[in-house]
């Protein structure tokens, strides 16, 4: 009886102490997570904008973006005679002229536009039997790489601007409608060029990137809008993107997958570039605490970086640029490229051994499992580490041949299969 009344009088002294644990416990639980640590390499000044981000350590080093042949490439000139594609295809060139020729985009009566970036042009490449010429249909743009058609219509998205050329394919002297006010496009530029598409649902996707190498960005950066094609109903459908410049659709779910760059200036091997699925909208991809496989960022650090992060789908290798992204849905190549997709690598810059100057063929399942990497268009990179090109887009035509741009010599190949 002496030990049961003891125990008895301790219980509410017990009960005091629980309850000032669980207060304690409540309380840590209501506090915010402690806000990321951002180390001096990121605020550090630049003179140039892609410097950014390098320690100092980097400082003396080489490495330095690849300029751009502004001017056009003579067809003699290009080395079509070492570019190999796998046995039974078939490679040409399809058009030349269009420096800085990036992404393409068909009207329905088989003109094809295509955009720029340095140069500050869009072309319109008109296929007369065979022949193909080429014209400007607009010139003095910021950066204007994203055009995608509505029909016959084109839209053009530049850093400042976006313009609708109606029914150009069949009025080529039609004035552009500048739409640029219902689009609300942010002001920075660094890794605002785009690549623009219309979607299954009839929206116009549109990225945003990064407006740095690695810094955390505002709110109307690093992430993936869609829009109605009057530039209405905006929505931001993915965060965490640093730089998308390439997606499609799966020809079966209608999900959408992108590739994404990874940050410069953290070494030679990492972190890779990216192949991601977005299996829903809202889904957090990363940047810049998170990168490719789950490699925390060195210079941007809080916990847990990859908690509730989406993870790529396939790591695409280290800063070897990855661009265009093609699902490939016709009839002409081999049953094992159908519902493939072809990924343009344009290749590395920020690192010492250069890596990508190729157009790889991926196939993966259609929840992103199982992903394998082929290669498919290569010889752009000698062993010396110069190169003969730099693909960057590629666009299935009607016949099921591919058209892929190379930006660095102004030329669109084609890709044929004989049976």
């Amino acid at each position: 009886m002496q030990t049961r009344r003891q125990t008895s009088a301790r219980r509410p002294g017990v009960l005091v102490a629980l309850a000032a644990v669980a207060a304690i416990l409540a309380g840590c639980a209501s506090q915010p997570p402690a806000p990321p640590t951002v180390s001096a390499v990121v605020t550090a000044p630049v003179q140039l904008a892609w410097q950014q981000g390098r320690a100092p350590d980097q400082a003396r080093s080489t490495l330095a973006p690849l300029a751009g042949k502004l001017t056009v490439t003579p067809p003699e000139q290009i080395a079509l005679d070492k570019l190999k594609v796998p046995a039974g295809f078939k490679l040409e060139l399809w058009a030349h002229g269009l420096p800085g020729g990036r992404a393409m985009a068909r009207a329905d009566n088989g003109k094809v536009y295509v955009g720029t970036r340095g140069i500050g042009r869009v072309y319109e490449i008109s296929d007369n039997g065979g022949q193909r010429t080429v014209r400007t249909v607009v010139d003095k743009l910021t950066q204007p790489a994203g055009v995608a058609m509505l029909g016959n219509t084109l839209y053009v998205f530049a850093i400042d601007k976006v313009l609708r050329f109606d029914n150009i394919a069949t009025n080529p002297n039609v004035a552009p409608v500048d739409m640029t006010r219902a689009f609300n496009l942010p002001p920075e530029q660094h890794h605002n060029w785009k690549y623009v598409a219309f979607g299954p649902d009839g929206k116009l996707y549109v990225p945003f990137g990064a407006p740095c190498n690695i810094c955390i960005p505002g709110q109307e950066y690093a992430q993936i809008r869609r829009y109605n094609a009057d530039g209405s109903g905006m929505e931001v459908i993915a965060r965490g993107v640093r730089n998308t410049v390439g997606f499609d659709w799966h020809p079966v779910t209608k999900e959408l997958w992108f590739t994404d760059h990874g940050r410069d200036w953290m070494g030679d091997d990492t972190p890779d570039d990216e192949l991601n699925r977005m299996s829903k909208t809202g889904l957090d991809f990363g940047f810049p605490y998170c990168h490719a496989g789950g490699v925390p960022d060195r210079d941007i650090v809080k916990s847990n970086p990859c908690s509730g992060v989406t993870l790529p789908v396939a790591n695409m290798g280290p800063h070897a640029a990855v661009m265009g992204l093609k699902f490939y849905t016709g009839n002409m190549f081999p049953a094992q490229y159908r519902n493939a997709m072809f990924v343009a690598r344009k290749g590395s810059w920020n690192r010492t051994k250069k890596l990508g100057f190729d157009v790889v063929a991926v196939t993966a399942d259609a929840d992103g499992r199982n992903a394998k990497i082929t290669p498919f268009l290569t010889g752009f990179l000698n062993p010396d580490d110069s190169f003969n090109g730099r693909p960057a887009y590629i666009h299935q035509q009607p016949d099921g041949s591919l058209l892929i741009s190379d930006e660095q010599l102004g030329a669109i190949y084609r890709v044929s299969y004989a049976r």
